[in-house]
């Protein structure tokens, strides 16, 4: 009698998570409504030094968003991080394929990623054009710039094309092996979602992966590799 009552509030928990999500939807439209096109600020973590930002562009179906971090590593390290493309699916946001589709030059890159939507919905693909602007004597910074391509394979049903994964992040060597990351970009999952399922990842996405890069930054397989980079890095500040 005890187990089959315990069975039936555990089911009754597990029914009322799946089928009624209005607590979530509710707090995230009340939000998405007092959003403006000026920058809103979402989360702010003092203990990781990481603040997440969002707003609302006109024209654009769902919100837009900004992260601004710093951490401890070096700007070596952190290019070892993202050109290793296989290892996104240990940090990227809910990643479940990954692979490099094409290497144009040291600098250019077509990456090729699925990643898992919400229960419930279909899981989603993009191809992303990576382009790297290496630092210059103007310019001690390193830019990475992210725009989807929706044509560049062709659609592979169930999946859903993503109409944007875009952003521009910016990493900028700071005094003491530190480095400044400032990202601003924008989403848009394609297909029909509802907007309570990409607002709440536009909410939770950019400080998940930022955590993941912390993480992975940490990990001696980057930290102490001497493989040589495809492009110069110079992490004195200025």
């Amino acid at each position: 009698m005890m187990r089959s009552l315990a069975f039936s509030a555990i089911s009754l928990c597990l029914l009322l998570l799946c089928t009624t999500p209005s607590y979530a939807d509710d707090e995230l439209s009340e939000f998405q409504s007092k959003l403006t096109n000026e920058w809103t600020l979402v989360k702010n973590d003092r203990l990781r030094n990481i603040k997440t930002y969002a707003k609302q562009e006109d024209g654009r179906r769902f919100r837009s968003f900004k992260v601004e971090a710093t951490m401890n590593s070096t700007m070596e390290t952190i290019a070892r991080v993202l050109l290793d493309f296989e290892s996104y699916k240990k940090w990227w946001w809910e990643v479940r394929d990954v692979r490099l589709i094409r290497k144009d030059s040291p600098t250019e890159y077509f990456v090729y990623m699925v990643h898992r939507a919400p229960y419930g919905l279909p899981d989603r693909d993009v191809i992303l054009h990576v382009v790297i602007e290496p630092q210059s004597k103007t310019q001690k910074f390193i830019s990475l710039k992210v725009r989807a391509n929706t044509e560049l394979l062709p659609l592979k049903p169930p999946l859903i094309r993503m109409e944007a994964e875009d952003m521009v992040v910016k990493f900028t060597p700071l005094p003491e092996n530190r480095l400044l990351i400032e990202a601003q970009g924008y989403v848009d999952p394609g297909g029909r979602v509802p907007a309570w399922a990409n607002n709440f990842i536009q909410r939770s996405a950019p400080y998940s992966i930022l955590l993941g890069l912390q993480r992975m930054a940490q990990l001696d397989e980057y930290r102490e590799s001497h493989t040589a980079l495809p492009f110069p890095i110079d992490s004195t500040p200025e």
